[in-house]
């Protein structure tokens, strides 16, 4: 604040204290802005504490909000390397037979011909392959590899090429659909000019390749199964449409062995979910109750007295004391999450396992769907969690006031920085004006005593 000034002290006064004196007492002003923003940075900290805790209950609601997400069931494999399944929204308790007729494959086409090496020999040096209706047209010699790099480069083909050693001083080009099932099924038509050539099977001899199974490696399949004796197809090996609610994938093809997939009511996994959301909501809420204590103590710290405090509070309750749904399970204390008299939440055991046993698909309305609690609930939390939402306005308009502080106490501190060197050049003239005077004082007393000595 300014360079010193040194003070002789030569007549007894201490200049330097007052000057400190002055300038503590004008500087009191700098104190309460100082004051008032470190107390904001402290409110910013605690938005951003506050944020974090929204985002967990955000997804911990979403967790149990989600329809394509949600189940209450869990499905159990009679034998897990042939068949698999899970559970999503919608499923039913019940027993299934599944027998596996055939697994979805992706058609292979190899060449018949082989080129003694994969890098050198020029297999074409013009002309078109045309696979799947997609033509890759050459301009120029290519050796299998580089005709493998053209194929794969062509914008929609719809297979991936590769070289195969299929044994010394032998390699293939071999096409693999990118899809399995019979849709991803292709044929070639080889109208490629020049080099060695290559050439595919064509068993019907018409010209085309890949269109008789005697042509393919690999024949094109989709994946086929019996559902409680019900035929059922796919694409791929993955069946989602024939049991409601759960998605199965064959691993392993025997159609005359049949696995039991049973379906059943399942409260441990809901459960683990619906505990997260319990212990992401009573810490939402232990915060939000130690802010407002600290504000009503005086803490200017806190962020008790801020309006989006209320507002989340207020709003996150109302939503899960709303009631919506079947009876049999309409609000949240009926499936088992209750309030306690100190404003947390808590699972209800009994309550829970009984209502996922008897009313999985009335839980399932509740938590999820347009109007269900949790649903709402994240769509609600999204509204201050993500960017530019409210707890992302809040802290911006927070910050701008440390901004306008900064300069404020910028400004400040100059003035009073001058303020100080003046007073400091002030009292010491002042001190050298009584130091001058002390010296002429003495002089005349040196004076008057020599002349009454006459």
């Amino acid at each position: 604040m300014g360079s010193g000034v040194t003070l002789s002290g030569f007549n007894n006064i201490d200049f330097g204290s007052i000057v400190t004196a002055l300038m503590k007492q004008a500087s009191e002003p700098l104190t309460v802005l100082q004051t008032r923003q470190n107390a904001i940075n402290s409110q910013i900290k605690a938005m951003a504490s506050l944020g974090t805790r929204v985002s967990s209950l955000k997804t911990a609601s979403d967790d149990l909000g989600d329809t394509n997400t949600f189940s209450a069931y869990n499905v159990t494999s009679g034998d897990g390397t042939a068949v698999t399944a899970k559970t999503g929204a919608g499923a039913v308790a019940g027993h299934y037979e599944i027998q596996v007729l055939e697994l979805a494959r992706a058609q292979v086409t190899a060449t018949n011909s082989t080129t003694p090496d994969a890098n050198t020999t020029v297999v074409a040096s013009g002309g078109t392959l045309t696979i799947g209706g997609t033509g890759v047209t050459l301009a120029g010699n290519v050796t299998l590899t580089g005709l493998a790099d053209a194929i794969n480069k062509t914008a929609g083909i719809s297979v991936r090429a590769s070289v195969v050693r299929s044994a010394t001083n032998a390699y293939r080009l071999v096409l693999t659909s990118s899809a399995t099932g019979q849709a991803g099924a292709f044929t070639v038509t080889n109208a490629m000019t020049g080099g060695t050539g290559i050439t595919f099977t064509d068993t019907n001899a018409n010209g085309t390749s890949g269109d008789s199974t005697a042509d393919n490696a690999v024949q094109a399949t989709d994946a086929s199964a019996l559902v409680n004796n019900i035929a059922v197809q796919s694409t791929t090996n993955e069946f989602s449409e024939a049991i409601p609610g759960v998605t199965f994938t064959v691993l392993k093809k025997d159609p005359a062995a049949t696995i039991g997939l049973d379906v059943a009511a399942d409260a441990s996994s809901l459960k683990t979910k619906v505990n997260a959301f319990i212990a992401a909501y009573n810490n939402l809420t232990t915060f939000l109750s130690d802010q407002n204590t600290s504000a009503a103590q005086g803490d200017t710290a806190s962020i008790g007295h801020a309006p989006i405090m209320r507002q989340l509070r207020g709003e996150i309750r109302g939503l899960l004391m709303r009631t919506t749904g079947p009876a049999s399970v309409s609000s949240l204390s009926q499936a088992g999450v209750e309030f306690t008299q100190s404003g947390q939440l808590k699972l209800n055991d009994t309550v829970f396992t009984a209502a996922v046993k008897n009313h999985a698909a009335d839980i399932q309305t509740l938590f999820t769907g347009t109007s269900g609690v949790f649903a709402l609930l994240g769509t609600a939390l999204k509204s201050y969690s993500q960017t530019g939402g409210f707890l992302a306005t809040t802290t911006d308009q927070m910050n701008s006031q440390v901004r306008s502080l900064d300069t404020q106490i910028a400004s400040m501190q100059a003035r009073l920085a001058q303020q100080k060197l003046a007073l400091q050049l002030e009292f010491s003239a002042t001190d050298s004006l009584m130091t001058s005077l002390k010296s002429q004082s003495a002089s005349l007393s040196s004076i008057s005593g020599s002349m009454s000595l006459l």
